[in-house]
């Protein structure tokens, strides 16, 4: 194992006992972290990953889901639920691929780092081979930044720090739900159709100008012998 490996899986390990409560409280209890955590969708309920998404490999019609905030003993999951249907039910399984819907949730204005603002949480449907892992998923959708084998950031954001100590966390009772924005697939092979409007403008219009030009061409020859005809009559 790695360096860096066995930095990710300390950090997870000590983010999710923080998580799950099982810390003992001491004078530091109001101390947190922030950073992306990493979760499965599991029995109708988002539970935080026991393993680094490096060693995880989510099966066909898992949920994977990744939030942002300041964590520290109660669970910071993605504010909206792992809904397999919503996200991957229009993409149609593929021989030798795996379906996975994945959720990011950059997380609330109150938990970003200074100048950064949170995007609006997505949903998309990841179809990849079967034995990618949930880092490999993660990546499919989105650039990820990396330090010190931890994921920092996601699609840009935060953008800088990782993994930074917050003093003194004041963590909301609830998260208020809310609605994923569901894009397209990635990694399909499903051609996708190409607007027919477009292609008939593309094609027609350089025949237009052709023809155009012939006639000009034409009108302009015309001209020019019938002005010769008769100048040739006046002598």
């Amino acid at each position: 194992m790695t360096a860096h490996r066995t930095v990710r899986l300390v950090f997870s390990l000590l983010a999710g006992l923080l998580l799950a409560g099982t810390v003992a409280t001491t004078a530091q209890a109001e101390d947190g972290y922030r950073f992306w955590g990493y979760y499965q969708w599991t029995n109708g309920t988002w539970a935080f990953s026991q393993k680094g998404a490096d060693a995880y490999v989510p099966a066909d019609g898992g949920i994977e889901g990744w939030r942002f905030a300041v964590g520290g003993a109660k669970p910071r999951v993605p504010r909206a639920a792992g809904d397999f249907d919503a996200i991957c039910g229009k993409t149609p399984p593929e021989t030798g691929k795996k379906r996975v819907a994945l959720v990011v949730d950059p997380g609330t204005p109150e938990d970003a780092v200074t100048g950064d603002t949170p995007a609006q949480p997505t949903g998309t449907c990841v179809v990849t081979d079967p034995k990618s892992n949930g880092a490999q998923v993660l990546a499919a959708v989105a650039p990820v930044r990396i330090e010190k084998g931890l994921t920092c950031g996601v699609a840009g954001y935060p953008s800088k720090g990782c993994g930074d100590q917050v003093k003194s966390i004041n963590v909301p009772a609830t998260d208020t739900p809310v609605t994923l924005q569901v894009g397209p697939a990635v990694g399909s092979t499903a051609v996708q159709p190409t607007p027919a409007a477009s292609s008939k403008d593309d094609s027609g219009a350089p025949w237009t100008g052709i023809i155009i030009a012939a006639i000009v061409v034409v009108l302009l020859g015309g001209g020019g012998f019938l002005l010769n005809r008769r100048r040739t009559a006046a002598k």
